[in-house]
């Protein structure tokens, strides 16, 4: 038996996978091509520099991948440290822990700043443990912009200033999987040795494509690594052949895809496409403050400064069955939110304002959600929905 058509659509509202364009889906439903076809490293070539051009980077290479963000981070660990060596992993949340453990899994040891649950990055803790790292073991210092399961973006900007201070040689490598496309990342003026993004987020693309930005400084290091590597390996992938570029068959139509995206991006203009995601974050704030004043919801970000464009985590009561209530959302009034990940698991739920996104969309979002909040009993503050609207008409 099939199950009944839903008119209309329903509306994705993860941090990740986001809303596809149609002219992303359409560039994806082209016949694949031979290698010897100079249009494959014509896509290439446009995805390579469309990526260098989203993170403002001149001199980064970049080195794509058919994998998601872990496959990423695997990337970089098996480039910047050697098995038994030490990497530095900042506390934002799930994601940060989830690092490190994937790092550990690989046999690298890793330092761990503190995470304080809904803080971005302590600076003054990662200080101190670069000022107890006197030997200077510590290879690389691995930072995520934007946590999606806390939803707190950190500032990155005190970092390599902090590292130079210092005198530390650590490479400061920064995840951007759910910043980049979404809010402003220089990753040249930030002075950092590399980025990890990936395409099913900001870049409106499916999942199965990351990719990392490398500097020469990062490269040279990856060369003196004693680590065995080959599929990961930047000095392999390093190459005029598309073929040596993926270590075997490039993802010719995620290629086609994330080529589409880019050109989206760039006719949109990165300040609009910046301003476009403050304008919806801004929208969800606004009702989450509505929603606040029930008595069972609130913010897990606890500096409204650091609350990401990206994503917003909405803690709840403890008696509150979150899967019911993602339940009714998605089947009954067509809005698909996420749930809590790592210590949030159970205790939040999570609404994505990312990608491919407008204030219609997010006003639909925010209504839903609220109807299934109401409808599972869960006390809500008045006027969740007409907040959002009142901040979207004075932003506009």
């Amino acid at each position: 038996m099939t199950a009944p058509r839903i008119p209309g659509r329903r509306l994705l509202h993860s941090p990740g996978p986001t809303p596809i364009p149609d002219a992303v889906l359409h560039a994806m439903a082209q016949q694949p091509m031979d290698l010897a076809d100079p249009r494959v490293d014509a896509t290439i070539a446009a995805c390579e520099g469309g990526l260098k051009r989203l993170l403002h980077t001149r001199e980064a290479d970049v080195f794509m991948y058919a994998a998601n963000g872990h496959g990423g981070w695997e990337a970089v660990i098996e480039n910047v440290a050697a098995v038994g060596e030490t990497v530095l992993v900042c506390g934002t949340g799930h994601f940060s822990e989830s690092w490190a453990v994937q790092s550990e899994a690989l046999g690298r040891e890793v330092v761990r700043t503190p995470w304080r649950e809904g803080c971005p990055v302590d600076l003054q803790a990662l200080e101190e443990a670069l000022r107890a790292d006197r030997a200077h073991t510590i290879r690389a210092v691995f930072v995520v912009h934007t946590d999606t399961a806390s939803s707190v973006t950190t500032d990155l900007a005190p970092i390599r200033p902090l590292l130079d201070r210092l005198g530390h040689p650590a490479l400061f490598v920064a995840d951007v999987v759910a910043s980049v496309a979404a809010c402003p990342f220089d990753f040249d003026a930030l002075g950092v040795d590399v980025a990890i993004g990936a395409s099913q987020k900001g870049l409106m693309c499916p999942p199965g494509l990351s990719f990392t930005a490398v500097n020469a400084r990062a490269l040279a290091h990856a060369k003196d690594i004693k680590a065995p590597r080959f599929y990961w390996d930047w000095a392999r992938r390093k190459s005029a052949l598309s073929y040596m570029k993926f270590c075997g068959t490039p993802p010719m139509n995620l290629l086609f895809g994330m080529e589409a995206a880019l050109g989206l991006l760039f006719a949109e203009g990165l300040p609009a496409v910046w301003e476009r995601h403050a304008l919806v974050a801004g929208a969800v704030h606004a009702a989450v403050e509505g929603w606040k004043e029930g008595g069972a919801l609130d913010f897990l970000a606890v500096d409204p400064a650091t609350r990401s464009v990206s994503v917003t985590t909405i803690t709840v009561r403890p008696d509150t069955d979150i899967e019911a209530l993602r339940t009714v959302a998605r089947e009954r009034f067509q809005v698909a939110i996420a749930g809590g990940l790592g210590p949030m698991s159970g205790r939040a739920f999570r609404i994505g304002h990312l990608g491919d996104c407008n204030v219609a969309m997010i006003l639909g979002a925010i209504a839903g959600v609220e109807a299934a909040l109401r409808t599972q009993g869960i006390p809500v503050g008045q006027g969740g929905v007409q907040r959002a609207v009142e901040a979207l008409a004075r932003a506009t």
